[in-house]
């Protein structure tokens, strides 16, 4: 029964995102448990403790340090069904902080300092997010970088992630300025 509703839970996000989902269809293959445990922990972050477009622009640096097509293309077309500015997406791709907004520049900023693990830049931009939002927002910021990452690097390590792509936001093409880890070595 579960692995029933989780294959036309896939069914239906690959037909509303254009999205290939055959990885995740392969861990519903070999463990529906594990698809349902890896689903809840990338929904770990609470999305009301900040503002939404901090916690956009943190997963988008968490998407976009493991991936270079079709998981950010996704994570785009995610937010843009939830309301996003197109032009805010558009900037966080790109990496202008003055039009992303301070927000977003403020999350932005936090996320890729955490994964370069530069504390002498991470240590204030944590400090201002408690100031501003709390602890809570501190916590679902972490939380959306982290499960951002969670589905690229499954899929790379699954065998699934094989090519970049371009990324358009509102039928518009952008440039992330970030590439993904294991590109940029």
């Amino acid at each position: 029964m579960i692995r029933m509703m989780l294959a036309r839970w896939i069914d239906g996000f690959e037909k509303s995102f254009g999205y290939d989902a055959s990885y995740m269809r392969h861990v519903l293959r070999v463990s529906p448990a594990s698809l349902v445990k890896f689903m809840l922990g990338t929904r770990a972050a609470d999305v009301k403790a900040a503002p939404h477009e901090a916690l956009i622009a943190a997963g988008l640096v968490g998407t976009l340090s493991e991936d270079c097509g079709p998981c950010t293309q996704v994570s785009v077309d995610i937010a843009t069904a939830n309301g996003v500015d197109p032009k805010v997406l558009r900037a966080i791709l790109a990496g202008d902080e003055t039009a992303m907004g301070e927000t977003a520049a403020l999350a932005y900023r936090f996320a890729k300092a955490s994964l370069a693990r530069d504390m002498e830049a991470c240590d204030p931009l944590r400090d201002e997010i408690v100031r501003r939002w709390g602890d809570k927002a501190l916590v679902a910021i972490g939380l959306a970088l982290v499960g951002a990452r969670m589905y690229p690097t499954l899929k790379y390590a699954l065998g699934y992630g094989k090519a970049c792509s371009k990324v358009t936001v509102a039928g518009e093409a952008v440039a992330p300025h970030m590439a993904p880890a294991a590109l940029a070595a």
